[in-house]
């Protein structure tokens, strides 16, 4: 039986990071993502998102390493956990700059397997971040 897994995130400015992440997460089973909403989006980093959720959500929904994705109902870290609950995932995975330890925590009291990974760029390709793409913007 092939595993659930559940990863979330902003996904603005989509760029080959996120697609690998994703690429990287699909290895572990059928992969579902939480979409940050416009408005948590702004909660936890401070600005509003250069793309609308729906628009992010179309974009994540149309890469072929997603079984399905969704703008969760919650808000901080853990926007994703009323859905979660619904999904019951056998994996949450996260990269190094989404590892926080209240995301650890709720997969431990559900039974999730939490897998943390690292932010390894296709051989070729650079290192990209959303932030730092953002940035040279200014």
């Amino acid at each position: 039986m092939t595993k659930k897994v559940l990863v979330s995130g902003c996904f603005d400015l989509l760029h080959s990071g996120h697609v690998r992440f994703l690429e990287s997460a699909k290895e572990y089973g059928d992969l579902y993502v939480a979409v940050g909403s416009d408005k948590n989006v702004k909660l936890l980093k401070g600005k509003t998102p250069l793309f609308n959720e729906k628009e992010r959500l179309y974009m994540i929904k149309s890469l072929k390493y997603v079984k399905d994705a969704f703008i969760p109902s919650g808000e901080g870290y853990l926007d994703f956990f009323p859905e979660m609950k619904n999904i019951k995932p056998d994996i949450f995975i996260v990269n190094e700059d989404g590892d926080k330890k209240e995301k650890k925590k709720a997969c431990e009291e559900l039974g999730i397997k939490y897998v943390v990974l690292k932010r390894i760029p296709l051989d070729g390709l650079p290192y990209r971040s959303s932030s730092i793409i953002r940035a040279n913007l200014s």
